[in-house]
């Protein structure tokens, strides 16, 4: 449950637009709330922007669909009789035989969607609506299901919510996922419906007094809606619709929804909506899950009237539209209240796919779809273990990290979820990963191209930290880290002297051994701090 906890107040600050200093921690913060990871090429280009400039290059994502996932599991021992390597099976025939292989090449997929992701917020607001509306692959099985469904969130993720309710509604994964398809005026099914309200648009705080029998007469409403076994495309059908008239509580206004006989019925579901979205707790339900993804997982009564509130006003007066809630949200004092910098713990997702970005990492591209798939299911498998599913949250009511007091965002890091964050970053920043002659790896000496002045180790030090870390270290974590990069010395000249001597003579062995064996160490150091575990 989401509601305003009854503490004292972390901060005053509110709605109104952040009028404070705009610079490189400002920027950094920004960016990390609504990218995953940052690269140097992205935080220079935002540098040179001011703030609303830069909120609305966020906001601008692309219209066009990416190219959707491959068969990348063609093998001597599997093969795709209808689907040659490299092409698109979401168009092709469902084939049962293939489905594990389609469910990995789809995750896959989505993982290099987010690693190669654009400057945007498309991505993460993509993520943010599979944990919204959550579904599991492993329960509506069907990989072309799994496909359609992320493409419709994420061509609704920037838009009008509730047309994305909408579409989400009869959507076929979710119409497998919560009885949908089984939904009949003999039987009605009251899974959805009561998802419609309790988990997608109304919540079950205190401002949310829709009874049970509001929860019978949508689901009333929502028979009918079925399933092509052919196209795999959902349809109504009225003969498997309840024509009588639904009414609905004092919470709605007593609104009585008309029974409609014919294709008619299927514009009952509009009704529907259209009534849900009249209710006022509808706007700061979805304001408060933006600010527990994006700012921090407490919601304090402060928090609540000086920003949810302000918000959920802005959001209902543009008729549900995202973009001019996301605007104001960036935009505000709260947003970049200091107390709000450094206060989130990445989600196995952001950790995993943010490094990649952050070291630029280079990967394999689609001349060789083996082994580009092969690398973003590895980081796949690496957020799986630190259990976030990439399409298969745990229930529908998303990963509990999102609503589960007191823990929240606490809850991604334990004793065996924290030594595997610990594993990838040090494989990758040690010996890499290969396969088939091609080795994916931190460059240690490529990663000081986001210091100014690499050859001095104070502040080569201070950009690795401003980059990597969003709080500053103790006086003595900081000496520490120095020492390392000096060899155990004191005299800054010895990084100095050992870095300009690589300069001179890139290919010597030798030189080279001495400045990268600091620099990993240096770094595997960093990566392996709490600090770097947050957002």
């Amino acid at each position: 449950m989401i509601t305003a906890t009854k503490k004292s107040a972390r901060t005053l600050s509110g709605a109104s637009t952040y009028t404070g200093t705009w610079g490189k921690a400002q920027v950094m913060h920004l960016l990390r709330r609504t990218l995953f990871g940052v690269k140097k090429s992205e935080l220079d280009a935002f540098l040179k922007l001011d703030m609303s400039d830069a909120i609305d290059k966020l906001l601008d994502t692309p219209t066009t669909p990416p190219d959707p996932p491959v068969n990348n599991y063609n093998t001597a021992r599997v093969t795709d009789p209808d689907i040659p390597l490299g092409q698109t099976w979401v168009n092709g025939p469902v084939n049962n035989a293939l489905t594990g292989a389609r469910r990995n090449s789809l995750k896959s997929w989505w993982f290099g969607q987010m690693i190669d992701q654009e400057s945007n917020l498309l991505e993460k607001m993509t993520l943010f609506w599979h944990n919204h509306f959550a579904t599991e692959l492993t329960v509506y099985r069907e990989p072309i299901h799994g496909y359609n469904h992320c493409a419709t969130l994420r061509a609704g993720a920037m838009g009008n919510f509730k047309e994305l309710v909408r579409k989400i509604t009869i959507d076929p994964a979710m119409l497998i996922y919560l009885n949908g398809n089984k939904n009949t005026k003999r039987a009605p099914d009251e899974n959805y419906a009561r998802e419609l309200q309790e988990l997608f648009t109304l919540g079950k705080g205190p401002g949310s007094q829709y009874t049970e029998a509001d929860v019978q007469a949508a689901a009333k409403v929502l028979t009918g809606w079925r399933i092509n076994a052919t196209t795999l495309s959902s349809y109504f059908d009225p003969n498997q619709h309840d024509t009588s008239d639904k009414t609905f509580s004092s919470f709605f206004g007593n609104t009585v929804i008309s029974g409609r006989t014919g294709s008619d019925g299927e514009k009952e579901l509009d009704d529907l909506l259209t009534m849900i979205f009249n209710v006022d707790e509808v706007a700061k339900f979805i304001v408060r899950k933006l600010y527990i993804w994006f700012i921090y997982y407490e919601i304090d009564e402060a928090a609540e009237q000086n920003v949810i509130e302000p918000l959920a006003d802005i959001f209902r007066q543009n008729n549900y539209e995202m973009k001019p809630l996301l605007k104001a949200l960036f935009s505000s004092e709260h947003f970049f209240d200091p107390l709000n910098y450094g206060c989130l713990i990445k989600s196995p997702i952001d950790y995993g796919v943010g490094f990649c970005r952050q070291y630029d990492l280079e990967l394999p591209d689609s001349s060789n779809v083996a082994n580009q798939y092969y690398f973003w299911n590895l980081f796949w498998q690496v957020a799986f273990l630190q259990q976030q599913d990439l399409a298969d949250p745990p229930s529908v009511a998303g990963w509990p990290a999102y609503y589960q007091l007191p823990q929240m965002h606490e809850i991604w890091i334990n004793t065996d979820t924290l030594p595997k964050r610990s594993q990838i970053t040090d494989i990758m920043i040690g010996a890499g990963v290969s396969r088939d002659g091609f080795k994916v790896i931190i460059d240690a000496i490529k990663a000081t191209d986001i210091s100014t002045d690499p050859s001095d180790p104070d502040v080569l030090l201070n950009d690795f930290l401003d980059y990597f870390h969003t709080l500053p270290p103790s006086v003595d974590q900081r000496e520490y880290m120095l020492s390392i990069l000096l060899g155990g010395q004191t005299d800054p000249k010895y990084w100095t002297n050992a870095w300009n001597d690589y300069l001179a003579d890139p290919d010597n062995v030798v030189k080279f051994n001495v400045v990268n064996l600091r620099l990993r160490s240096l770094l595997k150091y960093l990566m392996n701090l709490p600090e770097y575990q947050l957002s």
